[in-house]
């Protein structure tokens, strides 16, 4: 039996040894049960993502705060514009819907099921800046940041759960971006170009490309709709010398043929070069196998947005193989899909070193310089990825070179923050 005894106003367990002992580890599992009850009750009323997080995860409470914040506010900024970007798309669409008799289930589901992922994912930037400016700029007018700082907490340690968001968002944005949202995007192009840019070129000129180790191949045009080019012509050169040449009228891909890059030739001429003697044969008509496909030959409207990661690396590098060079925007395309998927980390920590500070005037100062940076951020982008297009700069530097710069601008108001 234990008693417990007033000893210089604690309360101290006598007894035999063994008493004592048994009594403390009593205590001490009630202790723990108490504790574990607690934790039950908090985290019961948490969603269950939350919940995980808190049992698997070495976050502290503040960690958690701040992630909470910071991804609810992005997805609920991400319903709140693109739900608006929908309705005005709906009604400055609706009359080429009408027009063009386009059926209300494709509508939905080809057209916004695949818009709505689609301007989420190209505009996500704005949303993780808008995101952090505000709910930032709300701790800080509720002193919540000053709190933080005044416990001995670094600024450093309270970017800590920022950079893990916007790694959550990155991750998020590069997974879909690569693999999922070009898959929507073929039904998505497919639609628009069927019932919004109806009339538009689906022809090219001028193509030449090498099809083989020094086979040259060049179509004077194409038409995509036909599956046909005309005035064809195949050289073949061995030692940087002409050694047979091949030219037709018209070259047809056989889509019904089970064998790939089936083509008919017809009105077709070959020269044979045997050193100082020439062979001259004529026909009507000649199946053969050339390492070509239609859709080498013409980038049809936004191709490079239908196509997955992998799959843009394979067109770029076959493409250069066989000198195609209309490739620029497939270049921006790919290297761009890493680019603003890192902009995320640059644009967090630019976002709450801004609003971090806390002002007379509120929000007002911290939004209009967050907006006016990441308006900057996306016309630089813009113009970038414009010379890379039209004017042969290299596309990875183009499409780096904003990251780059807002880099420094994000270290400047790092340096800048509240300590």
């Amino acid at each position: 039996m234990v008693i417990l005894e007033d000893e210089n106003g604690k309360l101290v367990p006598c007894g035999s040894e063994e008493d004592i002992k048994a009594y403390l580890t009593y205590k001490s599992e009630q202790r723990k049960r108490s504790k574990h009850r607690s934790l039950q009750s908090r985290s019961a009323h948490r969603p269950s993502a939350f919940r995980w997080l808190a049992d698997h995860l070495p976050l502290s409470r503040l960690d958690r705060y701040i992630i909470g914040k910071f991804l609810g506010t992005y997805f609920f900024s991400i319903i709140l514009i693109i739900s608006i970007a929908v309705v005005f798309d709906f009604n400055e669409n609706i009359d080429k819907f009408l027009q063009h008799d386009a059926p209300m289930s494709e509508i939905m589901f080809d057209y916004y099921l695949n818009f709505i992922p689609y301007y989420s994912n190209l505009f996500s930037q704005l949303f993780v800046f808008i995101a952090v400016i505000f709910f930032t700029t709300k701790l800080a007018e509720n002193s919540e940041i000053i709190a933080m700082l005044s416990t001995g907490t670094s600024f450093a340690r309270i970017c800590r759960p920022y950079m893990i968001s916007a790694a959550i968002i990155a991750l998020l944005n590069f997974g879909l971006g690569s693999y999922v949202i070009p898959q929507g995007n073929v039904k998505r192009v497919k639609f628009e170009n069927k019932y919004k840019n109806r009339g538009d070129q689906s022809s090219s000129a001028n193509v030449q490309l090498e099809v083989d180790s020094g086979v040259i191949a060049y179509f004077g045009r194409y038409e995509e709709s036909l599956k046909m080019g005309f005035d064809f012509t195949l050289d073949k050169f061995e030692d940087k010398k002409l050694v047979k040449h091949l030219q037709a009228m018209t070259i047809q891909y056989d889509t019904l043929s089970y064998e790939p890059n089936h083509w008919i030739i017809t009105g077709y001429q070959t020269r044979d070069l045997q050193g100082m003697r020439e062979i001259i044969t004529e026909g009507n008509k000649l199946d053969t196998v050339i390492a070509i496909q239609p859709q080498d030959l013409m980038a049809s409207r936004d191709m490079e947005m239908t196509l997955t990661t992998p799959e843009l690396s394979r067109y770029i590098d076959r493409q250069k193989a066989r000198g195609f060079a209309k490739i620029q925007q497939f270049e921006v395309e790919y290297y761009k899909r890493g680019a603003t998927s890192f902009a995320t980390f640059i644009l967090t920590l630019i976002g709450v070193s801004i609003s971090a500070r806390k002002r007379k005037n509120g929000m007002g100062i911290s939004l209009g310089i967050g907006l006016a940076l990441i308006l900057t951020y996306i016309m630089f982008q813009t113009v970038t990825s414009s010379m890379a297009t039209n004017a042969r700069f290299p596309a990875v530097i183009a499409v780096w070179i904003p990251n780059f710069v807002f880099a420094l601008v994000a270290l400047y108001y790092y340096k800048k923050a509240p300590r």
